[in-house]
């Protein structure tokens, strides 16, 4: 009898995670489903979705741009001193803008969304939730998921896309930096490289990687704000600071499994 009732105990906890796992895969889903679709309810809520797109756009650029550049200058770094073994050295243009363009350039300017406006997402509606504002707007009447959320999805895939091209171009100028005007190699070879060899589709993949990454962003940030309440680690500030941890871990993960399987598709 004991060795049963350890057996039953053991597989009862081995069967509880998947089971919570897809649970927790069909609420984002249907969380998610939701936002988007009240995106394009009457009224169209423009005035709030430009207000999120200044703050998970325009006040993301710095960080972009200062990203962006160092990125393009390590790999055009990297990619030279790897070239050059195989006196190859001016294929270095293509080679940074094609990493840039097709994989760097959208999971990076993802993670940087995800670290200064990701978080502040999951924490203003934890904070909402904690304080019943979100109670209040039930009691209005008001949908909370098409008043919060869904303006928040719209600007983030407006923005994102945006972000991920100038990511790409100030990545290319950073490899440029250091091919070009610190190693030597003729910046007519670099640029007219990148010209004849970075086709549509390439860009095209990028920035339906973007798109991609800017719902899955949005969507788990505000879904772990919203469900703040429904945490183990109780409710209150300590939920909330939880709930944002969470957030960041579980949306640049997510970023690159997702970004994986996209990868295998649109190769």
């Amino acid at each position: 009898m004991p060795i049963l009732t350890f057996l039953n105990t053991l597989f009862s906890r081995l069967g509880a995670f998947p089971t919570h796992v897809i649970r927790e895969m069909g609420k984002i889903a249907i969380f998610s489903l939701k936002g988007f679709g009240f995106i394009f309810s009457y009224p169209l809520q423009i005035s709030k979705i430009t207000k999120q797109v200044y703050f998970i756009g325009a006040q993301s650029i710095f960080v972009i741009i200062l990203t962006g550049t160092f990125t393009g200058m390590v790999l055009g770094l990297q990619g030279y001193y790897t070239l050059v073994k195989f006196g190859s050295e001016g294929l270095l243009g293509v080679a940074v803008a094609l990493t840039l363009i097709r994989e760097l350039g959208p999971v990076l300017a993802a993670i940087m969304v995800i670290g200064r406006a990701g978080s502040a997402m999951a924490a203003e509606i934890g904070i909402m939730r904690i304080s019943e504002q979100i109670d209040a707007l039930h009691t209005m009447d008001i949908n909370p998921i098409r008043f919060l959320i869904s303006p928040k999805i719209a600007a983030a895939i407006i923005s994102l896309p945006l972000l991920t091209a100038m990511f790409d171009v100030v990545g290319i100028y950073g490899g440029y930096i250091t091919g070009s005007v610190l190693l030597g190699i003729n910046p007519g070879a670099y640029f007219s490289r990148i010209e004849s060899n970075v086709m549509m589709k390439d860009i095209t993949g990028g920035f339906i990687k973007a798109v991609v990454f800017a719902i899955v962003v949005a969507t788990i940030c505000c879904y772990k704000g919203y469900y703040v309440h429904l945490r183990e680690e109780g409710f209150g500030a300590r939920g909330v600071s939880m709930a944002t941890t969470s957030a960041v871990v579980f949306s640049c993960v997510l970023v690159l499994m997702v970004d994986y399987v996209l990868t295998s598709f649109l190769l």
